[in-house]
């Protein structure tokens, strides 16, 4: 029983969407047949995989069913959170019915909640860009509201991290999100405080793509963070090992 992560999946196995990474460069060429081999060649049922962010290219719940039925028939138990291209998401009442509707059973939702995952805890949240001029920064965006929002959110799944840590004071909280707290020099100071005040000692993000001579972690105030983009883990899931 173990845990592993990997995040943007760009999953594209709707016919409409017709998304596929493919079109980024030679890195990404026949990637969804690559992740899901290497999925079946590490994971199996008792493992749990953590995906934050960017899932599928679907642009609603209707239009994200093959996707997540593709997830779905991997092997192990799968908590995905939300990246700024999943257009998808939607309420997770609505998610729920839409998951027992079409029997899709192996699947749960990292927002504004936690999870205990064998020997750690997982919390965690989006994020967002920590730089209004980044690259793909979009135009027009109520920054302070949307950064606001995520600390929020990043607030509640640590309340919860922290009640379940209670009960299980041996394992660490581990926040998984899609943004990076820290990147290029600039930092989420909102998000980089909450980690702190929580004793948040490990980070993983994805969002990061084509940028594959950045080491696979650093350090940042004490906080290890790591990279966990599929294109930069060439599509194998991360193994998360304990403290």
């Amino acid at each position: 029983m173990s845990i592993y992560t990997i995040a943007d999946l760009h999953l594209s196995t709707f016919d409409k969407t017709n998304k596929s990474m493919e079109v980024f460069g030679k890195s990404w060429a026949d990637y969804m047949t690559r992740i899901e081999n290497n999925w079946r060649r590490l994971i199996t049922d008792e493992d749990t995989v953590i995906i934050p962010g960017d899932v599928s290219w679907a642009l609603s719940l209707e239009e994200a069913e093959s996707d997540m039925k593709f997830l779905d028939a991997l092997p192990g138990k799968k908590i995905i959170g939300k990246g700024n291209h999943d257009f998808w998401w939607s309420t997770m009442k609505k998610h729920e019915a839409f998951f027992e509707k079409n029997e899709i059973t192996s699947i749960s939702f990292l927002f504004n909640n936690a999870y205990e995952a064998e020997d750690i805890i997982v919390a965690g949240t989006r994020g967002w860009y920590n730089d209004e001029d980044a690259v793909n920064a979009p135009d027009n965006a109520d920054f302070e509201k949307l950064t606001n929002r995520e600390n929020l959110r990043l607030k509640a799944s640590l309340d919860a991290a922290r009640r379940l840590q209670e009960l299980s004071p041996e394992k660490e909280i581990i926040v998984f999100m899609h943004f990076p707290p820290y990147w290029n020099g600039k930092a989420s100071d909102g998000l980089i405080s909450l980690l702190h005040e929580y004793g948040v000692k490990r980070v993983y993000f994805g969002h990061i793509h084509g940028n594959y001579t950045v080491p696979p972690h650093f350090k940042y105030e004490d906080i290890d963070m790591h990279i966990i983009s599929a294109d930069y883990l060439k599509f194998i899931p991360k193994h998360i090992t304990s403290k």
